[in-house]
Parts: C-alpha cells; structure tokens; sequence
C-alpha cells in the first residue's frame, strides 16, 4: 500500500464527503465517484451525474473488516479469512447486508458489495468521513477511468477530483457473491479464482466472460456492477481482428487502432506507432492500459480498435476477456 503524509487538502474532500458532495478519487483500480455511504441524496446524485440506472447496485468502500461489519449483517468465518488475506486489495465481497444500509445503494437487493481499497487517499477519506459508496468515476457506459484527466473528460469541472496518478491495476476490482452457495465470481479482476479458491479451500464458481447478465432470483436486479448492460466501451468500435489481418502487415487501415498481445517466436517485432500496440504478453500491463487506450483512440479519432484475439482462456487474461467482450457487446 502506498503511504502519504497528512494532508489538509483530503480533510476539506472529506468534509464535503460529510456535507453531502460528490467527489473523484484515486484507487488502486480505477478512479471512484464516491459519497457518502449513509446519505441517500448523495447517493442519488452519483447515479444522476453518470447516467447510472437504478438497478445497478454500488460497492460500499470501508477501512476496516471492523467497518465492514457495521454495513454487513454477518461476516462469517469465510468473508473474514478473504478479508485477512486481501485486504486491503481489489476485492469486493458481496454479504447479506443490515436493514439500515440504504436501498438506492443495494439497487434494492438483501446483500452489499464491500471492499477496503488498497490506496491510501481512499482510505484516509474513509478514516475521517465513514463509509463511501462509489461506482466508477465515469459516464455509465464509458471506459473507465485510470487518469484524472478521464474524469474531467466525462465531468469536466462539475465533480472535484482528487490527483493521484495513474493508477496500479487499471481494472474494476474482483466482486465474489459469498450470500449464496456455491461461492460465485460475479466481475473476474486481479484477485484471481485460483487464488480464492486457495484460500477458501473449496471450490469458487466463475461466471463466464460470455456472460452478459446475472441477475437476483426475481431475473431482473443484477447482482454485481458491470454485469447487465453494456459497459467499458469507447465511441470507437471495438472489434476482434480477423484472422487476414494477422500476423499484420504494412497496410495498416488508417482509420484502426491495433492491440496486439502474442509473441511470435522467430519472427521480426512489430514496428510500434501510436496506432500499432504490441504488450508481448505482458497482460498486466495491457489490464492497465486497456482503457486509457480506448479513450485516447476517441481523442485521435479512430473510426474503430481492432484487438488480437485470445487464443486461451486463462487466469491471466479472465478480466482482460471479460472487459472486452463487455466493450465488444459480446
């Protein structure tokens, strides 16, 4: 966890937090849109500043497994091993949640997702301002940010951001549903299922990057964020390349950004250019990059973002395959 010395600036956002306001700030995954976990109009107004529908539930940002418990009707013997084991981390853990914690933030369901950032501006507003609800810093539908300035593109001067750089993973936190049996991975992110599974001893259920909808029992209230409408996208469209287009060539169409991934042994290494990107399986980075790459193909006007396909599903790309596709419309 990265540490930082107090900071007058952070208790002024955090009074505004306490006031009511909406505010940006960093995470180690992406850049939140946070408010105060307690107050319903804040809540609102985060769900009307992105264009965010009712029925997509929030996650509950704490510092604490302590804190956790004032959110959580129970925390049983498997959330508090998770919680020893990653938090503070990219893990979101869907609980049965208490009576008093609000509607509008559980989208109207029995349960809430709970995570404790690994960052230490979130965690320090939490300190002094209690419990933040916070989706993503950005218009519903749109990449996600990873940059203060993909906050002030989507909100410009209406919602104060906190600075905090880029941020370390670039994509949405794992969100793993502990209310029902068997353990289900509703947003594959870093934490991986084998790493869950590890730690649980037992088996953990992982919903198909395919998957566009998982819904409550009554088939209409998703469970998790990120699971019922489309999400992640650019104005560009994103697109798999085409088997022709491979192993790629000196005609380029201008009008395409290329995100290339594999290593081809024996073969000359691609020339890069700001519309050829080749990670060399370097899947971490191409997860932190991901949506700063669809904005700034927006910024340079490409028509379209042609990325090479996966020729495996594995643990290392779960979260890379399921935010493109999610992008795709697949």
């Amino acid at each position: 966890m990265i540490d930082i010395q107090p900071d007058i600036s952070l208790s002024n956002y955090a009074e505004a937090l306490r006031k009511g306001k909406v505010i940006a700030f960093p995470t180690e995954t992406v850049y939140g849109l946070g408010a105060d976990a307690w107050n319903a109009d804040a809540v609102a107004r985060i769900f009307h500043l992105k264009g965010r529908p009712p029925d997509n539930p929030l996650i509950v940002h704490v510092n604490s497994i302590e804190m956790a418990g004032s959110l959580a009707a129970e925390i049983s013997e498997d959330a508090r091993r998770l919680m020893n084991r990653f938090w503070p981390g990219p893990l979101a853990l869907i609980l049965p949640k208490r009576p008093e914690v609000l509607d509008i933030v559980t989208a109207g369901l029995p349960t809430v997702a709970i995570r404790m950032p690994d960052h230490p501006i979130p965690l320090r507003l939490i300190e002094e301002a209690g419990p933040i609800a916070a989706p993503s810093a950005n218009t519903s539908g749109r990449p996600s940010p990873t940059r203060v300035e993909h906050v002030r593109q989507d909100f410009g001067a209406e919602v104060p951001v906190i600075e905090g750089g880029s941020c370390q993973y670039g994509l949405e936190s794992t969100v793993l549903d502990l209310s029902i049996r068997p353990y289900t991975i509703l947003r594959p992110g870093h934490i991986t299922q084998s790493e869950l599974e590890q730690e649980l001893h037992q088996p953990v259920r992982l919903i198909s990057s395919h998957s566009t909808n998982f819904t409550d029992l009554s088939g209409n209230t998703p469970r998790s964020p990120g699971m019922k409408y489309t999400h992640y996208a650019p104005d560009a469209r994103v697109r798999w390349m085409q088997p022709h287009e491979l192993p790629l060539p000196d005609d380029l169409t201008r009008s395409t950004l290329y995100l290339l991934h594999r290593i081809r042994p024996n073969s000359a290494p691609y020339p890069e250019t700001d519309q050829l990107i080749h990670y060399r399986e370097n899947y971490t980075e191409m997860g932190r990059d991901l949506y700063d790459r669809f904005r700034m193909a927006d910024l340079n006007r490409f028509a379209e973002i042609a990325i090479e396909p996966f020729t495996d599903s594995n643990e290392a790309v779960e979260a890379l395959l399921n935010r493109i596709r999610k992008a795709i419309g697949d």
